[in-house]
């Protein structure tokens, strides 16, 4: 038998299940966690802690692009791998409700 949680969550992801798989979601709900992480990564590389890395990035001034476009595919890949990894579950858990509800 489904409690009231559960079959809320079945209605509300019968309707939104569609929704929720669509790329430009993907960058909406994990954008905050790939900006974080693509901020921490200029504050570090930026923070001078490490010398000879300081040394070797200011030897060459095309190191800042490919710094550039690696935290661009960081943000991306993590934005799109937290909310895909997210809808999984979700639609793991859907699928285990419905076959408890088909069982009864």
């Amino acid at each position: 038998m489904l409690n009231e949680k559960e079959e809320a969550f079945l209605v509300y992801w019968e309707e939104n299940r569609l929704k929720q798989k669509k790329f430009v979601k993907y960058l909406q709900y994990g954008l905050p966690l790939g900006v974080s992480i693509g901020v921490a990564t200029f504050i570090n590389v930026f923070s001078g802690w490490d010398k000879q890395a300081a040394m070797v990035f200011n030897a060459d001034p095309s190191l800042i692009l490919v710094l550039l476009i690696a935290v661009i595919g960081i943000i991306v890949f993590v934005s799109v791998f937290t909310v895909r990894h997210r809808w999984e579950i979700n639609e793991q858990y859907y699928q285990e409700l419905l076959a408890k509800k088909n069982k009864q």
